[in-house]
């Protein structure tokens, strides 16, 4: 039997190696790439109309003035102070951001969950599912990413470590208070409104007050819009996107989300102030 020549080896090799990047690359980018990476490999689907998210996003907006009015007493604090004291403000945010509502009012809302599932559709199932995948972190920092384009010198890359920055900064708030008010999901009370998740007997978390997400995409909003006024309607609606697919998912109830709206509006703040936007 004839061996093949070692030169064919080679080519062959080159060729499955070729191959394996072709078919692999774009997971790999969506797994470990740059924000913009990921949501190339996956675009958006055709999300949610306007008017179906407007109502929550309304209730959402209204946060902004009262996370205002609570910050007054973080400035008036610092008296002529602005600049960052990262422990200090999140201790503050920690002991400041109201609690949950009563008991009876989230029992109304989880049931308003409820009673929104049996609307699912398959594309609105598709857009939560988006949503919820790239809302908390990788649409923001996709923003941030497009007005660091136009900055000049070396702002660009300074303003999006700070997006990173109140990004973590939410998810810490949110994680710490979700761990002291022990609300659970609306899902944990009702396994069957999210099938794809496990939920044990007796368990308790996933804890959704504040929303993770809302908190996120309101600091997001506040921050970059403290930069770009003229986008903040886009930043907006992306939020009201981002709010009404995680109770259409049974992820949050409206007082989460508007819980975690409140604490995110207070984080935007900070941030747009303390690093001088």
């Amino acid at each position: 039997m004839r061996s093949i020549p070692r030169r064919y080896l080679v080519i062959l090799a080159v060729a499955v190696v070729a191959v394996l990047l072709g078919t692999l690359a774009p997971v790999v980018l969506g797994l470990n790439g740059s924000a913009k990476d990921r949501i190339a490999a996956e675009p958006p689907p055709t999300l949610f109309p306007d008017t179906t998210v407007a109502p929550l996003g309304r209730q959402v907006d209204a946060q902004s003035a009262k996370a205002h009015t609570l910050m007054q007493q973080w400035w008036q604090g610092q008296g002529q102070d602005h600049a960052a004291h990262d422990a200090a403000f999140t201790a503050w945010l920690e002991q400041t951001l109201p609690g949950p509502p009563t008991k009876q009012q989230r029992t109304s809302e989880v049931d308003d969950v409820v009673a929104l599932a049996r609307t699912r559709t398959p594309a609105g199932v598709r857009a939560s599912t988006w949503l919820e995948t790239y809302g908390k972190k990788d649409v923001w920092k996709l923003y941030a990413h497009d007005q660091a384009e136009v900055l000049p010198g070396g702002q660009g890359g300074a303003h999006k470590q700070t997006v990173k920055d109140l990004l973590k900064l939410s998810k810490t708030v949110a994680d710490t208070l979700g761990t002291r008010y022990q609300q659970s999901a609306p899902y944990v009370l009702h396994p069957s409104l999210r099938p794809d998740h496990a939920v044990a007997a007796g368990q308790v978390c996933p804890c959704s007050y504040p929303s993770r997400h809302a908190a996120a995409g309101a600091a997001a909003t506040t921050y970059l819009a403290s930069l770009d006024p003229h986008r903040i309607g886009e930043y907006r609606w992306m939020q009201s996107e981002v709010d009404y697919s995680r109770v259409y998912m049974a992820g949050h109830t409206v007082s989460d989300v508007t819980g975690g709206a409140l604490l995110g509006d207070m984080i935007g703040e900070y941030f747009a102030v303390a690093r001088g936007a």
